[in-house]
């Protein structure tokens, strides 16, 4: 099943819950978390993540787009995160292991983020460990960005690890997803989708989430 993660970068920050209670209907929340170290932007922390997880029933998607996430891994957990989501650019091989373990000791789900440049075996040091991969089809750091239809090897590569193994691994993608590219994503083997601005610019949200499923 196709799975559509919104991701609230898009949302009306001043109107944050209700906008989350828009996408109700969806399978998870993604919230994007940035540092102005790793990415060149800043967007929200710990404080917010606390106050989505009390406006949501939905699975609270956290992908830290930060500079040595080993270092909050624990808290954005503690925070409400039920997925955690770690860059494998943003530390050393023991330190995102470690970041996994952290992230698995607290009982939840954890993964791992590959950049547009980093190739689809940045995934194997870590594949066994992970309950998700999320490949990046634009930069991180800036929503609205194009979609990079290049990337559809990577993902092919890592669903054919994935299934090959026989992992309880979902396949992420996030970065221009629409009605259009969600076919293509899909197709090369993701089957959760986030989606910004997709979503909240439509006008009919609901029918939106539903169209990206397919």
């Amino acid at each position: 099943m196709i799975k559509i993660a919104p991701s609230i970068l898009a949302a009306d920050f001043a109107n944050l819950e209700r906008d989350i209670q828009k996408v109700r209907s969806a399978d998870y929340l993604h919230v994007d978390v940035m540092d102005g170290l790793f990415v060149p932007n800043i967007s929200i922390g710990l404080p917010v993540v606390e106050a989505v997880r009390k406006s949501t029933s939905l699975p609270v998607d956290v992908h830290l787009m930060i500079d040595r996430p080993v270092r909050y891994a624990e808290r954005f957990c503690r925070a409400g995160a039920d997925i955690v989501t770690v860059h494998v650019e943003a530390d050393s091989e023991e330190n995102t292991r470690r970041a996994l373990e952290i992230i698995r000791a607290q009982g939840k789900r954890a993964g791992v983020v590959l950049k547009p440049g980093t190739p689809a075996e940045g995934v194997l040091p870590f594949l066994e460990e992970c309950s998700m991969v999320l490949v990046m089809t634009v930069e991180p750091g800036f929503g609205g960005q194009k979609f990079m239809e290049d990337m559809m090897p990577k993902l092919r590569a890592i669903r054919g690890w994935i299934d090959e193994r026989g992992l309880d691994c979902e396949l992420e993608v996030d970065g221009g997803i629409d009605p259009v590219t969600c076919k293509t994503v899909t197709a090369s083997g993701a089957n959760v989708l986030v989606a910004g601005s997709s979503v909240y610019k439509a006008a009919d949200i609901p029918g939106r989430i539903q169209e990206l499923r397919g």
